[in-house]
Order: structure tokens, then C-alpha cells, then sequence
């Protein structure tokens, strides 16, 4: 078992471990390499309401996956947040995998994980792995946003109460990414024309849309950057679409 959450370079001790499980396990996903990343991208400055702003950007690919996006931003010392997403190729018969964790001065205030659909729902194979999975009781369980009918049913968003909590919140990350990693190498490509590639390819495009609509990041890009640069960052770092079949 992974350790538990440390402290270390400034950031919160669960984003610090959570984004060393994501590098740590990166490396064994079947020929990983890295995108082609604008160099202007990679590590972002700017500055909010006179607070500096730091963005640092990790993309890479895998059989599999058509971007893995690991993200760790800071503003000044209120605010610290760890994004990261796995994107399957359309090809594949593949769920997204995501964590998000928020960092605020008296702690964190949410942090989301979830293995999601690529369409009505996970493949079966799936289901039976995370049902398996033992999943915490955490004593405050957050709202989904709206839009976020994207997730599945096996979805956690919480506020931990404490480190007990937020060390378990840890482990279940690395509980669903050892499941994401499960299917990685038993997933065969299917042809690129065909309907289900179509249709996955089809509710990616949706599930990026849908994660656009999160007005909270998009504000935070405006005021630190602005409009025409937050739009950009959003369509083609965060939620790019998939290329069309």
C-alpha cells in the first residue's frame, strides 16, 4: 500500500501524495510517453487579485489513452488544486478516469474521484471491480454540480473531516486507479469507423462539453489571464475533444 499523505513543497500534504501516487503509477501504464507540450505551458505565472499564480502542466499518452493530464495550480497561499484526467482513445472500450482536490487555508474543502462512463454507463467487467472496492463512510458528502451527470454511480465527492479522512480519501484514489490500470493491456482496439467507436467518441465530446460548463475554473482563468485565454486553455489543455473518427 502506498504512504499516506507527507507534507512537502509548500502544497497540502493530500495534493502533495495524491499527485506522487498519479507519477508513480503513470509509469507502468503500457508505452507511456510524453505530449508535445508548449514549453509557455508547461509551468504557467500570472496573478489574481495581487496573488501570484502558479500552473505546472504534466501530459503524457498510453496505449489506451489519448492524454493523461496531470495539473497542479496555486494561487498565492489561499488556494491550491490538483486536476487530473485520463482520457481513453475512442478505440477502446475504456471509462475516464479523474481526481480533483481543493486546498484552502483551513484545509481541503472537496475532493472528487471517479471512474465515469464513456457513454450510459461502465462496462460490466468494471462495475464488478468497483464493487469490490471498500469505500469509506465520509461524514460530508458534497453535491454534484449540475452538469455532473457525466460521473458514475460510484463517485465520491467529499469535504474530509480530517487527516483520518483525508488519508483515506488517498487510498481510494489508489483503489480506482488500480482498477482504471486493471483494464489497460486486456482492452483490444476496435476499428476506427466503427459504431461503438463512434458512439464513445461521440459521449467524450460530451463529457468535455459538460466539464466546460464549470464556471468556478473558468472564472479563475478570466481573472487571471482572460476570457480569449481561459476559453483556449480550457478546449485545448484541459478538456480538448477527441480527434473525429
Amino acid at each position: 500500500m502506498p504512504s499516506p499523505p507527507i507534507r512537502g513543497n509548500g502544497l497540502h500534504p493530500l495534493i502533495t501524495s495524491v499527485a506522487g501516487l498519479i507519477r508513480e503509477r503513470r509509469e507502468s501504464f503500457p508505452g507511456l510517453k510524453p505530449l508535445q507540450l508548449n514549453s509557455q505551458l508547461e509551468e504557467i505565472r500570472g496573478s489574481l487579485e495581487g496573488e501570484a499564480l502558479f500552473i505546472s502542466n504534466e501530459l503524457h499518452t498510453s496505449l489506451g489513452l489519448r492524454k493523461l493530464h496531470l495539473e497542479v495550480a496555486q494561487i498565492g497561499s489561499g488556494l491550491q488544486i490538483l486536476h487530473c484526467v485520463f482520457f481513453p482513445n475512442p478505440k477502446f472500450d475504456l471509462p475516464i478516469f479523474g481526481v480533483d482536490i481543493v486546498a484552502v487555508p483551513n484545509g481541503i474543502s472537496a475532493a472528487i474521484v471517479d471512474i465515469s462512463p464513456v457513454g450510459k454507463e461502465l462496462p460490466l467487467p468494471i462495475i464488478s471491480k468497483l464493487k469490490e472496492v471498500n469505500i469509506p463512510q465520509f461524514k460530508e458528502i458534497r453535491k454534484l454540480p449540475e452538469w455532473g451527470s457525466i460521473f458514475s454511480p460510484f463517485v465520491k465527492f467529499i469535504r474530509p473531516f480530517d487527516v483520518g479522512e483525508e488519508n483515506l480519501f488517498f487510498q481510494l484514489v489508489d483503489s480506482y486507479l488500480s482498477v482504471f490500470m486493471s483494464f489497460l493491456d486486456k482492452t483490444a482496439p476496435e476499428p476506427f469507423d466503427a459504431a461503438t467507436t463512434i458512439y464513445r467518441y461521440e459521449q467524450q465530446l460530451f463529457y468535455c462539453l459538460q466539464q466546460k460548463r464549470n464556471d468556478k475554473t473558468r472564472s479563475v482563468l478570466e481573472k487571471a489571464f482572460n476570457p480569449e485565454w481561459a476559453e483556449r486553455y480550457l478546449s485545448q489543455i484541459l478538456f480538448d475533444n477527441p480527434s473525429a473518427p
